[in-house]
């Protein structure tokens, strides 16, 4: 046995769990609670058990698996449905269904709080949540407004996510969706609150990456006969959607995906004529990106559009405004100069940039109008609505090697989460118990406040940001010199890169964090020049005039705030610089944490397994960045000091309790005497005989506490005392509707006895009257039958002795036919015979007499030829002649006198 000396602990590798807790579904649970265990536990349950979901207390830790797995169904959704969060394995469903339950049984409003990275699955988190309130919130069948809350959706996600190299589904904005419930637990409403949309993405696209999803989608549904008049082309034709290069995802049909879209805003109410008036509006920002400005003057210090430009006659003409209008003022600012107003000609350069902003401006209120329109159709009755779950689906902490405005806002973002996590989870727990007067020993945890502070404070980084923005010649540079002087060595949390003049370093709560001043004075700005932004308000298109007209007071800045030495802005521009991305962005997330402080919180923490997006591949560095990122970590480290401390309070809802609520939900486990006097004495005299080992409670001022799963045990009991309560009330209910039965039944036999004795004498009396009336009826039947009978032999008889006759009379008229016909038939025969003789005899005469006959006039003949050979013949012949030629010549005279 070799035994080695070690310098330190510290030294030594972190000591592994048991056996027994590996792919422990819960990280608390652990023995050793470090980031190494924390690691593999993840790793087992991902890689060995294909499971993405685990829990870390009262926050649910869900893996990305890059896959479709077949465990949100409604089967599932019914196997969650009313369960416990302990009985069940981690899930979404489990975190949807604590909130629901905790929302009906408290009737306080919850939320759900879902972060992480880009790609690691928070909006299908988000998403499969709200299904499940419509599936459990809608009575076992969808609504109409379950429908409307899960049409959303798809709506969003065409005109909010987009490409990104790290997700090809990526969320651009935060959303804050609340979802209404009535008095019985069914959704009767929703609304949405957006945060920080990336309206850079609408102009600018780093390689591999794609606009929204909607630019996409139009294109691909470019030839449909609808679609013709956008004037649309593939999306490489245009400078908004080319520019990443790859312009298709894999698996999806951009088309298909418009139709989804199409239906969706359907059942959101929005009507096709509305319908084609946005895809108008959108399809008119693809084709102001491709407007050509062309420089001109000395040194490219003007510019011009040309009058015949095709893409901005389509975009004027898509608008509804004037194009020789809208030209101008792409290529021109209006100044205010000692109270004169100027018009002064912008560079190529700055007239891309005012092109580029319009677009993003048209693209930001469309977004801001879309949004008001589903919560218009979501929109439940004040009066009718109960309790709310919010669901926040929101940007994660990020970190890049070059990092601006968004990371900085989305940073601080996730600054105040976090605030609001630990306040939740671990500051008012101290507090409580210190109010409560517990012997526990105060435990240092990491605050924030100072970072948060330092970003929002009096004189912070958005104060100075700001007042830098409302300096006519404000700089970035400026700005950085301004944060140097004012927080340099002054604040634990700012710090000033060595090898550079124009960035700072925040020490988040995550990490160390370096930004780039570049560009964060132009996006917190985000300034749009009035005069195309008033072209747009006179547009003929009702939807194009109603989204600026309805633009709030300083939602874009006036030319004349820009940087421009001794012009200075008007009263009105002045008071437009206040409302500042940052100033809005801060707002905002004020009221959000106002409204999440108002709630009983649940945490989802999203985190990405990998970067290639692979399915169940798991890095164990860009988890663990994550983790601590998300404050996964900081979690299992408070959950470690409360586990050493005197009291653990994994659960505010569920392991603590006011002395008045304790003893209305757990006064069925009292006697009778331990039941009496006020409810703080009854329940220091029953918790003792309900949980033996007093390690497990603890007694306050207002409240007592109890230790993880003796709420699990008191229900158990209260659930055994109301079952045994139950079977006793079951017994006694039976008991007495038996006997209620028994005399009902008593009294219906009674009746039914008496009724049927009745019955049967009247049955009696009629079977004697039938039967007197049988023998009537069989002799009478009889008679007739007889009576038949004869009359039917008497009449066969006469119609066979009719028949008989007949038959005997029609012979003999037959044989009285025969011989007449015989007779005719023997005179047509002699008459015939005679005939025939007398032809014979008749032919035989006139033979002979043609005999005698052609004797006599060859005689003739010959005499005749003697005749015609002497001349007195031809002279009378000529005479005769004559005579007849006269007679023929009166004739015809006559006739023709007649006529």
């Amino acid at each position: 046995e070799m035994h080695y000396s070690v310098a330190s602990p510290a030294g030594l590798p972190p000591l592994g769990n048991p056996d027994i807790l590996e792919g422990e579904n819960d990280l608390t649970a652990l023995s050793f609670l470090h980031e190494a265990a924390v690691l593999h536990n993840l790793r087992v349950r991902f890689l060995d058990y294909s499971s993405i979901y685990t829990y870390c207390g009262i926050v649910l830790v869900a893996l990305n698996p890059y896959e479709q797995l077949p465990i949100y169904g409604e089967e599932v959704m019914d196997a969650y449905s009313g369960q416990d969060m302990a009985d069940m394995d981690p899930h979404v469903f489990s975190i949807a269904e604590e909130g629901y339950r905790a929302m009906i049984r408290e009737e306080k409003n919850q939320s759900i709080i879902i972060s992480g990275e880009s790609g690691s699955g928070k909006t299908v988190s988000a998403k499969f949540a709200m299904r499940y309130f419509a599936v459990v919130g809608g009575a076992a069948q969808q609504t109409q407004v379950e429908e409307k809350v899960l049409a959303s959706s798809p709506i969003m996600e065409a005109i909010g996510n987009a490409k990104t190299t790290r997700n090809d589904n990526s969320s651009r904005f935060g959303k804050y969706v609340e979802i209404g419930f009535g008095s019985k637990g069914d959704i009767i409403g929703a609304s949405m609150r957006t945060y920080l949309l990336e309206k850079s993405r609408v102009v600018f696209q780093a390689p591999y990456e794609r606009n929204y999803h909607i630019f996409y989608q139009l294109c691909a549904f470019k030839d449909s006969p609808e679609m013709r008049a956008l004037k649309l082309d593939s999306a490489e034709h245009f400078r908004y959607t080319n520019q990443g290069l790859d312009i298709n995802i894999p698996g999806t049909d951009d088309a298909v995906e418009l139709e989804n879209t199409r239906n969706a805003l359907t059942v959101m109410g929005v009507q096709p004529d509305q319908q084609m008036e946005l895809f108008q509006i959108l399809a008119a920002v693809l084709h102001l990106g491709n407007v050509n400005i062309q420089a001109s003057g000395r040194g490219g210090d003007r510019c011009f559009i040309s009058a015949d430009d095709l893409s901005l006659v389509v975009f004027s003409k898509l608008m509804g405004v004037e194009g020789s209008q809208m030209a101008h003022w792409l290529c021109h600012q209006r100044l205010t100069v000692a109270g004169e107003i100027l018009v002064r000609p912008m560079s190529a350069q700055q007239a891309n940039g005012a092109r580029d902003a319009l677009a993003k401006h048209v693209y930001g209120q469309l977004f801001a109008w879309t949004v008001q329109s589903l919560n218009s159709a979501l929109r439940a009755h004040r009066e009718r609505t109960k309790t709310l779950i919010g669901v926040l689906d929101i940007y994660g902490f990020e970190t890049f090697d070059r990092n601006s405005f968004e990371q900085f806002c989305i940073n601080y973002a996730n600054e105040k989460l976090q605030q609001q996590f630990n306040r939740h989870v671990f500051q008012l727990e101290q507090e409580e118990y210190v109010r409560e007067e517990l012997p526990w020993s105060r435990i240092e945890f990491s605050d924030n406040q100072p970072c948060i502070t330092l970003i929002e404070g009096p004189l912070g980084v958005l104060d100075l940001l700001d007042e830098e923005c409302r300096v006519p010649k404000g700089s970035d540079e400026n700005w950085a010199r301004k944060l140097y002087d004012r927080h340099l060595d002054r604040s634990p949390n700012f710090r000033k890169p060595r090898m550079s003049n124009s960035a700072f370093v925040l020490l988040h709560f995550a990490d160390m964090v370096q930004y780039e001043c570049l560009g964060f004075l132009e996006k917190n700005r985000d300034t749009v020049f009035e005069e195309p932004i008033n072209i747009m308000r006179a547009s003929q298109l009702e939807l194009v005039a109603e989204l600026f007209q309805q633009e709030p007071a300083g939602g874009s800045l006036s030319a004349s705030s820009v940087r421009n030495g001794p012009v200075r802005s008007g009263n009105k521009a002045h008071r437009e610089h206040k409302l500042t991305v940052g100033f809005q962005f801060r707002q905002s997330l004020q009221l959000l944490m106002d409204t999440l402080n108002g709630t009983t919180p649940h945490y989802i923490r999203c985190i990405k397994p990998n970067d290639l997006k692979q399915p169940f591949m798991f890095d164990p560095r860009r988890a663990v960045q994550q983790l601590r990122a998300c404050g996964v970590l900081e979690t299992i480290r408070i959950k470690h000091v409360y586990y050493n401390a005197i009291i653990s309070s994994p659960s505010p809802s569920s392991s603590r309790w006011r002395y008045e609520e304790f003893f209305s939900r757990y006064r069925v486990l009292l006697s009778a005497s331990a039941a009496q006097g006020d409810s703080r004495a009854s329940c220091r005299r029953a918790i003792p005989a309900l949980i033996p080992d007093p390690e497990q409670y603890c007694f306050g001022r207002t409240k007592v506490f109890l230790r993880a799963g003796q709420v699990a045990v008191l229900e158990k009991l209260r659930a055994g005392r109301l079952c045994a309560a139950a079977v006793l009330v079951q017994s006694t209910v039976r008991g007495w509707l038996q006997s209620r039965r028994f005399r009902r039944l008593r009294h219906a036999t009674l009746t039914l006895q008496r009724f049927t004795r009745g019955t049967l004498a009247r049955r009696l009396a009629c079977i004697l009257r039938y039967t007197r009336a049988a023998l009537v009826i069989q002799k009478t039947y009889r008679m007739a039958v007889v009576r038949q009978l004869f009359l039917a032999i008497r009449e066969a008889a006469v119609t066979i002795q009719a028949y008989a006759r007949g038959v005997q009379a029609r012979r003999a008229c037959r044989q009285l036919r025969a011989e007449r016909a015989a007779v005719r038939v023997q005179a047509w025969v002699r008459g015939w015979l005679a005939r025939r003789r007398f032809c014979r005899v008749r032919a035989a005469v006139v033979l002979a007499q043609s005999c005698v006959r052609r004797r006599a006039a060859r005689r003739e003949l010959r005499r005749l030829r003697a005749e015609a050979r002497s001349v007195e013949r031809y002279q009378e012949l000529h005479r005769g002649m004559e005579v007849k030629l006269m007679q023929l010549q009166r004739r015809a005279d006559q006739e023709v006198m007649d006529c």
